[in-house]
């Protein structure tokens, strides 16, 4: 590859903000052992939609630095721009980039955009976003949003959060309409993936492929405050037992979520938004081209 290629870094991301002033340096050597002449923006959170904008404008591949929000958040304009991105592991969990192999470590990451290998993945559209592994609607979002405004460390800023969510617990009743099929249900969260995930014991969580052209739906079962509290704190570390925790409602391609209220908490891969209802939600089957091992 000889012309230069754009890397774009959520300097705010879990493993970007860890690493500090060392990571323009540890970026700029990773891409020059791997025999790339990289550009390397390092960003903040809000800025990258703009950033990304320009850059596609006259690059027809860009790497994106950041954790799974900010590759999500970048996915649809680098597919409808026929660009293939490179994803970087400089978030907190890196479940992307641990699903297509080139995660967690950077420098494995960079091998694979060297070595130009390319698959096309599906894509989950909500609203006019995107997002590469999964919705959450209901109690996840509520306590993400309070975590993240605590002045604490995120390890810490979890119980508090998740107490104070729990204390004003309430089931949403949901009308779900999955491509035409409509169904009534009472659920504290539901959650929508970007393909299926397993229930099945030794493979909980993960997904057999990321390019099926559905969305796995599912529904958090009813539980008390302290069964909720478990799952919560279970959820934010990343640690929920999908068979216990989940009822799989179906899979399907179109999604339609009405509730009574005009409103509701949404988190688009971890990052949490508020949406009006009724919220659409839909799979773009393998609109996204990646570079992958």
């Amino acid at each position: 590859m000889t012309a230069t290629l754009p890397v774009i870094v959520n300097a705010g991301g879990g493993a970007a903000a860890k690493a500090g002033d060392k990571l323009e340096t540890q970026l700029a050597e990773a891409f020059a052992k791997a025999g790339i002449d990289a550009e390397i923006m390092l960003v903040r959170g809000e800025e990258i939609s703009a950033t990304l904008d320009r850059v596609l404008k006259s690059h027809g591949r860009v790497a994106i630095g950041g954790g799974d929000g900010t590759i999500g958040s970048a996915a649809l304009a680098v597919s409808e721009a026929g660009a293939t991105m490179g994803v970087l592991p400089l978030g907190t969990r890196n479940h992307l980039a641990r699903q297509l192999g080139v995660g967690p470590e950077l420098d494995k990451a960079v091998a694979a955009i060297a070595a130009g290998r390319t698959r096309e993945i599906d894509i989950g559209r909500i609203a006019d976003r995107g997002f590469v592994n999964n919705v959450s609607i209901g109690l996840y979002p509520k306590v993400v949003r309070l975590r993240d405004d605590a002045p604490l460390p995120k390890a810490i800023a979890n119980f508090p959060a998740a107490w104070t969510s729990l204390k004003r617990l309430r089931h949403h009743r949901l009308r779900v309409i999955a491509d035409g099929t409509a169904e009534t249900i009472r659920t504290p969260m539901l959650f929508i993936g970007n393909n299926v995930y397993s229930l099945e014991p030794g493979s909980l969580g993960q997904r057999e492929n990321l390019e099926g052209g559905k969305l796995g739906v599912y529904a958090v079962a009813a539980k008390s405050r302290l069964g909720l509290i478990g799952f919560a704190i279970s959820a934010l570390r990343g640690r929920i037992d999908y068979e216990r925790d989940f009822a799989q409602l179906t899979a399907c391609r179109t999604l339609e979520i009405n509730a009574h209220a005009g409103s509701l908490d949404v988190a688009i891969d971890g990052e949490p938004v508020r949406l009006p209802t009724p919220i659409k939600l839909e799979i773009v089957p393998r609109a996204l081209k990646v570079f992958a091992p």
